[in-house]
């Protein structure tokens, strides 16, 4: 319980919202975070070596 209090502590969503604007794009910073992670997790995924089939002679 006093674990889950000091997370809600971390964050106040009782204020107003903070946006980023590019001409007509209107993008909630929040979002934007999760958009760059989504890109990272995506790009590690691609160019991350993986142990897998690779080196091994049959």
């Amino acid at each position: 319980m006093l674990m889950l209090l000091a997370i809600k502590a971390l964050i106040n969503l009782n204020g107003p919202g903070h946006y980023l604007h590019w001409g007509f794009i209107q993008l909630s910073v929040g979002n934007a975070l999760v958009i760059a992670l989504m890109v990272v997790v995506f790009l590690g995924a691609i160019f991350v070596p993986f142990h897998g089939q690779r080196g091994r002679k049959p």
